[in-house]
């Protein structure tokens, strides 16, 4: 059977567990207008090593490889540069407050596996996973290890702010909940400005996915991509 996209659901609604520990999200200002722009190929890209993350206040949720997905491997692997801005970012955060990941580097055989299971299910929406193009100019986001799929978390309990990891509707896009007030809008937004002071990049079309050095980090901020396709070493 093929695993599902929205299993193992690892994360709890954000108004829950927020209420049960009596406090609030840090305020953190409105999302600016979001697009995705046309992504720039690879053309210099930067000989850096994939290492593992590992960090006191980020969870590693490995959920393909808990899922099942036959071509998911153990580890969770980003850029050297990438994983330590990640760690910024959780060092950061106010105290009680980490990140939890659901995935990061992808190898493009899991990147085929999840874009044909996508394909072949008509209530998955396509976008939700990038096609897995060999061309090494023009790779896929987390086959170039600068891409990184996290939510936060709150005395170590992963949030689900309004929607869960792969989540198949429009309420998954990073700026759905702007018209609306309450934990799980301040949760997406502390997420988004915690991530974009150090540099990462959001896919508009998901809260939880972000980048730094890719293909779409370069079309959003005018920068050169640095980073081409990649696997460990090890």
């Amino acid at each position: 059977m093929t695993p599902r996209f929205d299993e193992p659901c690892l994360t709890r609604p954000a108004p829950e567990v927020l209420a049960e520990h009596e406090v609030e999200v840090p305020e953190a200002g409105p999302l600016p207008e979001l697009g995705d722009p046309d992504a720039p190929p690879v053309s210099d890209p930067v000989d850096e090593p994939l290492v593992q993350v590992s960090h006191d206040r980020i969870l590693l949720f490995h959920n393909y490889l808990k899922a099942g997905w036959t071509h998911a491997r153990a580890g969770c692997w980003l850029r050297r540069s990438v994983a330590v801005l990640l760690g910024d970012v959780a060092d950061a955060l106010p105290d009680r407050w980490g990140l939890a990941v659901f995935d990061a580097w992808r190898p493009l055989d899991l990147q085929v596996e999840l874009y044909e299971a996508a394909v072949a299910d008509p209530a998955v929406p396509t976008w939700l996973f990038a096609e897995p193009d060999p061309d090494p100019q023009r790779p896929p986001p987390h086959l170039t290890g600068g891409a990184v799929d996290l939510t936060l978390t709150h005395d170590g309990v992963a949030l689900a702010p309004g929607t869960g990891f792969d989540d198949m509707t429009p309420a998954s896009a990073a700026a759905a909940l702007e018209a609306t007030s309450g934990p799980d809008r301040d949760v997406r937004r502390l997420l988004f400005w915690s991530m974009r002071a150090a540099g990462f990049v959001v896919f508009d079309g998901e809260w939880w996915h972000f980048e730094y050095g890719t293909r779409r980090w370069g079309a959003v901020t005018g920068n050169a991509p640095l980073f081409g396709p990649a696997a460990p070493t090890t």
